[in-house]
């Protein structure tokens, strides 16, 4: 997994359609969307899933669904995003198939390992720098954090908390593979001028 991951939060969009953002974005050339949702019902957030789902079948670009493996398999989503606090990831891949994308956050040096042994599709190191839309999390990983995860784990990296234009190559020389932004689009004036920013950083 390398590109540009966005994960959305309709907060950020101030007021604008997250459908919108989001198709914005992926013509700016984000690789992935993970569909984060905290405070919609199921059926709202399985509605809005369906609609971006529906947005990104013009676009080789998957859909990935934060938390919940029900709204991913109800949507036919590409895949699921999960925490150490989540659905366990055997009970995950057992539900959603060998095919599905399954992500997974680590946060401290114990989540690196567990996940170590298993079959993820990636590992998504947050967050990397301090950020107001991820206070639920330990101590950032930092660029040197992020070294010695990129040294120790098998597996593709997605760095998320705090990247921007002026960070972003930073983080791709500590070993990330993809960068994973919330605010940097959701609340740009131009989402897919954003979105672009870090694609040239990525493919520079």
């Amino acid at each position: 997994m390398r590109g540009v991951y966005l994960v959305t939060d309709r907060d950020l969009c101030f007021g604008r359609s997250l459908e919108d953002v989001v198709l914005k974005a992926v013509r700016g050339g984000v690789s992935c969307v993970q569909l984060r949702e905290k405070t919609l019902s199921t059926k709202e957030f399985l509605s809005e899933a369906i609609a971006v789902k529906e947005l990104l079948g013009n676009f080789p670009v998957p859909l990935i669904i934060n938390d919940r493996v029900d709204v991913a398999l109800a949507c036919g989503a590409d895949g699921v995003h999960i925490g150490r606090d989540d659905m366990p990831y055997a009970a995950a891949r057992g539900l959603m198939g060998p095919r599905a994308i399954i992500g997974v956050s680590v946060e401290t040096w114990d989540d690196v390992m567990f996940f170590q042994d298993l079959d993820v599709s990636y590992i998504a190191a947050s967050p990397v720098f301090a950020t107001p839309t991820k206070t639920d999390t330990g101590k950032p990983w930092g660029l040197e954090g992020l070294r010695a995860i990129k040294s120790f784990s098998r597996h593709p990296i997605v760095a998320i908390g705090g990247i921007n234009e002026s960070n972003a190559r930073k983080v791709l020389e500590a070993g990330a593979d993809s960068l994973a932004v919330v605010s940097w689009i959701c609340s740009a004036d131009n989402p897919e001028m954003a979105a672009r920013q870090l694609k040239n950083i990525i493919e520079g």
